[in-house]
């Protein structure tokens, strides 16, 4: 099977989002309420200074995707890549989606210029993405990640 790779488009934005939806519940067991999803897509989508999305489109439809948004880091004087939003539609899991997506990234990270390396974070409990991302050469840190977050009012 193949798949194209491109940038994310504002038409893109319903997709998007519910796959967005359907991952949070996937991983989370978390409802996302759709609007402010479908806004927040739309946003980035429509804002290249918040970041991006690249999709997996095959025959016309979208498939897999990932968003990144930026981090500047003065110690290397330079932008991480935060990898965000990765989701793979069910029947498509398994033949090599995200590591098209992956690999793309990495190729445009190091055109990019400026671009210091790639981040993620994943669920504690999530141990088959976490083997996915340790099998492309991403490695876990001694960083423990912290948030206080005013929308969701979640406890961790």
């Amino acid at each position: 099977m193949t798949w194209t790779i491109r940038p994310g488009r504002p038409d893109d934005t319903e997709v998007i989002a519910r796959y967005n939806a359907a991952m949070a519940l996937e991983t989370e067991s978390l409802e996302l309420d759709l609007p402010r999803l479908e806004a927040g897509v739309r946003a980035i989508l429509e804002d290249a200074g918040k970041g991006f999305y690249l999709v997996a489109e095959q025959d016309g439809e979208v498939i897999g995707q990932v968003m990144v948004t930026f981090e500047w880091s003065d110690w290397r004087n330079g932008t991480f890549w935060w990898i965000q939003s990765v989701y793979v539609a069910p029947g498509h899991r398994g033949q090599g989606v995200f590591k098209s997506l992956y690999r793309r990234l990495e190729e445009d990270a190091a055109r990019g210029g400026g671009v210091c390396g790639l981040r993620l974070y994943v669920e504690q409990e999530n141990e088959r993405a976490q083997a996915v991302y340790a099998r492309l050469g991403m490695s876990a840190t001694r960083y423990r990640l912290l948030e206080v977050d005013s929308v969701l009012r979640r406890s961790h």
